[in-house]
């Protein structure tokens, strides 16, 4: 982590003396942790202006706003719900953001704003799971259909076209969510957490780890981060590749001196993980043409996927 946060400051003061440096953008960034970190490293690797970073959790907000009036940037990076949450509310500077889930639930259709959404298509997802583990065919999923109805109605689709049975039952309150899971376990070969805010309580993640490893059916879920706490497969975007995508981006406005000249892109690759520890516990035979990586600490393997 330390080598990591080396390299972003390295990154930064590069940019920030090179002969190229002639404009600047502020990178509002919600919280210190790898992805974060990875993603500005991204966008600091092929940006042609000076980056000037605040981080949200260690200063005031009104304090950041009042340095972005000062600098008066051309530009504004916000990395994470927190910072985009932050810095929307500025109207007379493009804003570019990354690492958002659901920047819909943030926005109302400013003009100035657009960025790199964390999008995966569910056909994709569930591509990724047929080549590692092409018998499981019986998945399971719980969602609230104000939060993720439309992507478990793609998910729907997706599946039916590619021969899986999708056993989804909707969910209002998180506290409702055991049960449910319960209910299907003897119907499904594997469980799909979804990014979904009223699933993904602490309560209910501590449930599915261990519903998991007692029925051997094994978890997909949407970070790397559940893995180290016993999943057994991951399907999430490239943080750095995600900020290289949003400084072509900034590069493309600031040629343009438009914020319109760009649009929302979707994430262009796909990181799929998995703990070859949970997959030995519960018995999965993997197919490892299906995993191409490179295994790492804690017996994780990830592969890079092209998703465009």
């Amino acid at each position: 982590m330390i080598k990591r946060s080396l390299i972003v400051s390295l990154l930064l003061f590069l940019c920030h003396n090179s002969a190229q440096a002639f404009q600047e953008i502020v990178a509002v960034q919600s919280i210190r942790v790898q992805p974060y970190e990875e993603a500005v490293m991204g966008f600091a690797s092929v940006c042609h202006a000076s980056l000037q970073r605040f981080v949200v959790s260690e200063s005031e907000g009104s304090d950041v706003l009042r340095e972005i009036r000062r600098i008066r940037p051309v530009m504004i990076l916000a990395v994470g719900r927190d910072a985009l949450s932050l810095v929307k509310t500025i109207k007379n500077i493009p804003i570019l953001y990354l690492m958002v889930l659901n920047p819909q639930g943030i926005l109302s259709g400013e003009k100035n704003i657009s960025g790199v959404s964390m999008h995966i298509s569910p056909e994709k997802q569930l591509k990724a799971l047929q080549q590692a583990v092409p018998r499981m065919k019986r998945i399971g999923l719980v969602y609230d259909p104000k939060r993720t109805g439309d992507f478990v109605r793609d998910a729907q689709d997706a599946a039916a076209r590619m021969g899986f049975t999708l056993i989804a039952r909707e969910v209002r309150n998180p506290k409702k969510a055991p049960s449910l899971i319960t209910d299907m376990k003897k119907q499904i070969d594997l469980f799909w957490m979804l990014p979904d805010a009223t699933v993904v309580t602490a309560e209910v993640v501590e449930f599915l780890l261990l519903f998991s490893l007692e029925n051997n059916i094994p978890l997909l879920t949407f970070s790397e981060k559940y893995l180290e706490m016993g999943a057994f497969m991951s399907t999430g975007i490239d943080p750095f590749d995600m900020g290289l995508q949003a400084g072509e981006m900034a590069n493309k406005i600031l040629r343009a001196k438009d914020e319109r000249a760009a649009e929302l892109v979707h994430a262009r690759r796909m990181v799929v993980s998995t703990n070859l520890m949970i997959a030995g516990k519960l018995g999965i035979a993997l197919n490892t043409a299906g995993l191409a990586g490179t295994e790492v600490d804690k017996k994780i393997i990830r592969s890079s996927v092209a998703i465009n």
